[in-house]
């Protein structure tokens, strides 16, 4: 959806609240609302689930993709929270069964609040491994290629398939992250230089637990029925939903602490047509998730698995390298080469980017919270 688009339907909305006087029919318009947000919804995750494999820059889970997801979140909390909140009556979010779903999304709000910060630094641990890549590219590309470039090349390759295969403890993760940092800093500049873009994350609870808090989120959360999946416990569950999903692909895809045991069940209500792209998804990432458990992979994003396929293979290359080398192999070898360049070259394009809209979907959430706070405070009798 346009940002044109979004805002007709904002604008929607917030005139029909203001009719007042024209209470008769007020119900069916909040349906047509309802269902038009949740056919917008369908067409969004239904853009998602068709990306092309055979195009890196916009393949399922790459990076370009997470970005795309996180652009849809967005764009779905604005308008589920006009829905619920735009020129509404603050008494009628008070009233039951709203008096209880609220709160609990707002609980699922702070465990996703922490989830963008344990993902903040688990992309620090993917541009680890860029710059692990990148040396090895350029070891590899030098010309004449001899033992020592193959020897350095390997040092480097070994390296990153090390901080790959993490086991999601705060010793791999976080440290890793931590010491990542080292990259590209300047001296006396505490800052990180990228773009001028600073990461504001801060180091996670070393006990916290990704998948615990992501199986924390999915407690009590199930699809309204009868007469209130048309009214407004029908846009909580949509919102809250939404929440959980998105924070469970970024949890996949991107190193994050403790991780082990991450379900790859969530309630998705398939019976509703807006859900189906969304099961799509689900269920393809998760059989990609109970792979990647066995192998111990640092992530499914796209760019990580390509990375390791090609490391892997390189690795073999400079073991068993001797000079001058059969022109056959070093051919193939220069292939994979620039393929591993290609993809160093889109983390290098795409990861500041995705930094800076996690760190948005931070701050969203938390205004997110504070404006159902203030709203639940209006609504609250006094005593």
């Amino acid at each position: 959806m346009t940002g044109t688009d979004q805002s007709s339907f904002l604008g929607r909305i917030s005139i029909r609240r203001n009719q007042v006087n024209a209470m008769e029919g007020y119900h069916e318009q909040e349906i047509e609302d309802l269902e038009l947000f949740q056919k917008q919804l369908s067409d969004r995750f239904a853009e998602l689930l068709s990306a092309p494999d055979d195009a890196p820059t916009e393949a399922f889970l790459s990076i370009s993709w997470i970005r795309k997801l996180l652009d849809v979140f967005l764009c779905c909390e604005t308008e589920c929270k006009a829905i619920l909140l735009m020129e509404r009556d603050a008494a009628q979010i008070s009233k039951p069964p709203l008096d209880r779903l609220i709160p609990e999304l707002l609980e699922r709000v702070v465990k996703a609040m922490d989830i963008c910060n344990a993902v903040t630094n688990g992309v620090e641990l993917v541009r680890h491994c860029q710059k692990l890549a990148e040396i090895a590219v350029s070891a590899l590309e030098q010309k004449p290629f001899g033992e020592g470039q193959a020897r350095r090349a390997k040092k480097a390759l070994v390296s990153l398939m090390s901080a790959m295969h993490v086991d999601d403890k705060e010793s791999s993760v976080q440290k890793t992250a931590e010491r990542s940092w080292s990259f590209g800093r300047r001296s006396g500049n505490k800052d990180r230089h990228h773009g001028h873009y600073r990461s504001l994350s801060w180091q996670v609870a070393k006990h916290w637990s990704a998948s615990k808090q992501i199986h924390a989120m999915t407690m009590n959360l199930a699809a309204p029925r009868g007469p209130e999946a048309s009214c407004l416990p029908a846009p909580v569950y949509i919102l809250s939903l939404i929440i959980v999903f998105v924070m469970w692909v970024l949890i996949a895809a991107i190193p994050c602490q403790e991780r082990s045991g991450l379900t790859t069940h969530l309630p998705i209500n398939k019976h509703v047509n807006w859900t189906h792209s969304l099961a799509g998804m689900h269920d393809k990432i998760g059989e990609e998730w109970k792979k990647k458990e066995k192998k111990g992979m640092a992530g499914l994003l796209y760019e990580l698995q390509k990375m390791e396929k090609l490391g892997q293979s390189l690795i073999e290359f400079t073991d068993s390298y001797q000079f001058p080398g059969e022109k056959e192999k070093l051919d193939e070898v220069a292939a994979q080469v620039a393929e591993l360049a290609e993809v160093c070259r889109r983390m290098d394009e795409g990861l500041v980017p995705l930094q800076m809209l996690i760190r948005e979907a931070f701050h969203r959430l938390v205004r997110n919270r504070t404006e159902f706070l203030d709203v639940l405070e209006q609504g609250t009798p006094v005593v």
